[in-house]
């Protein structure tokens, strides 16, 4: 039997493997239709229920802690990150508490507290009616960004250019509040924030805090096409010296500032002319594949410290592991129709540097307008020499791999690749 347990929320069967290869016996808390046969020989209990759900949650968690004693929990997912903190305030486990994990997931929360410690920080406000959207506007004037208080995926975010845009960016809430979305249990559309908009390039930086000690493990650049939806990202990040300090310390205090002294972290940041200002952050590593992208440039498993830190197999660094080699990821999009046809993935595939390409769709696929980051059909990963080296063969890639969509299968009406 093994001698420590650690209780694992949600994420990808991954996270079990590398608890376990580490030595862990894994308590595993997990949507019923989310858990597979493999779950089942690698954990040595499963709760399957609604995690969302802490009425339910919390005596079924004290029981099995009673009886299998794990000693930390822990969770890669957005959707997990209150749940863990409420378990550890409630067993006294210590880690990120729940009051810090709402704290960066409620970004009105976030604005507020960042004003009252005095950290650096930009206006924002509740959006409860067009009226509050005016007084926005009047109060710190254009542009400024509208978007889901709690909300993910670059669902929902708008920007608001002038007063000849405040009525359709209501209009727009009003909307978002009405729909129903795949994921609305965990990051529902019902509060909304304006906030001071940032010009600038974005970043974000991926971080793991060993008891209360920050090491910045990367730097990632993010790219856009011009819209909120990231289009890919970059490790290392293609960026100054001194202009990555800058970001590193605004990192380092905004951790302080709202109390994180555990775990991984992944701040969003732009590179404002007045310096860095930080939109947002999470307690668990970042999405779309950035732990992979860590994990091929820096040799640093975010994933495998998440769940399994501290034990002997991964000892806490002092500083940024070496640089290995550059790593890159694209997403692929295509125009909204039903897929016909994919041309050129398995030549893509076989490009050197290529890690991995995953697409999401396959003939008979419907493609929806691409509104949140949900909404892309497929994903590349490269690795190279630097920077541009591993962006080119991912452009590559996205130019070789075309999905071809039209208003039924069949007809060739659109394609295109990212």
């Amino acid at each position: 039997m093994p001698a420590e347990r650690v209780l694992i929320i949600g994420g990808r069967i991954e996270n079990v493997r590398k608890a376990v290869e580490q030595g862990l016996g894994v308590v595993y808390l997990q949507q019923p239709g989310q858990f597979t046969p493999e779950h089942a020989k690698l954990v040595d209990a499963a709760l399957l229920v609604d995690f969302a759900d802490w009425s339910v949650v919390e005596p079924i968690v004290t029981a099995a802690h009673k009886v299998y004693g794990f000693t930390r929990v822990a969770t890669t997912g957005e959707a997990g990150v209150e749940t863990a903190g409420r378990i550890n305030d409630l067993l006294g486990l210590g880690g990120v508490s729940h009051g810090v994990a709402r704290l960066l997931r409620d970004k009105l929360s976030m604005r507020e507290h960042l004003t009252r410690v005095g950290a650096t920080t930009v206006p924002a406000a509740e959006v409860t009616d067009r009226a509050a959207l005016e007084a926005f506007g009047a109060a710190h004037g254009y542009p400024f960004i509208v978007k889901p208080v709690d909300g993910i995926a670059s669902l929902g975010i708008q920007l608001v250019r002038g007063p000849q845009e405040l009525g359709a960016a209501w209009e727009r809430i009003v909307e978002l509040r009405a729909s129903e979305h795949q994921f609305a249990q965990y990051f529902p559309l019902d509060r909304f924030i304006a906030e001071g908009y940032v010009e600038g390039p974005e970043f974000s930086v991926e971080a793991f805090t060993f008891e209360g000690r920050h090491v910045i493990v990367a730097v990632t650049e993010k790219l856009t096409d011009g819209n909120f939806v990231e289009a890919g990202h970059v490790v290392p990040a293609r960026i100054g010296t001194d202009a990555e300090r800058a970001v590193e310390a605004a990192v380092v205090e905004f951790l302080d500032a709202v109390g994180v002294v555990h775990g991984p972290t992944h701040t969003e940041l732009r590179l404002s002319p007045d310096g860095p200002r930080v939109i947002e952050s999470h307690n668990r590593p970042g999405g779309d594949r950035i732990r992979d992208l860590v994990e091929a440039a820096y040799g640093f498993d975010m994933e495998a410290y998440t769940v399994a830190w501290p034990c002997p197999g991964l000892p806490a660094p002092t500083g940024r592991p070496p640089l290995v080699q550059a790593a890159a990821t694209r997403f692929l999009t295509a125009e909204p129709g039903v897929v016909s046809r994919i041309e050129g993935a398995e030549e893509a595939r076989a490009l050197e540097g290529v890690v991995d390409l995953d697409l999401s769709v396959r003939a008979g696929s419907e493609v929806a307008a691409l509104r949140s980051s949900w909404d892309r059909i497929g994903q590349v990963i490269a690795v190279g020499a630097d920077a541009d080296g591993a962006l080119a063969t991912c452009d590559e890639v996205c130019a070789r791999t075309v999905v071809v969509t039209g208003d039924a299968p069949g007809d060739d009406a659109s394609g295109a690749g990212w």
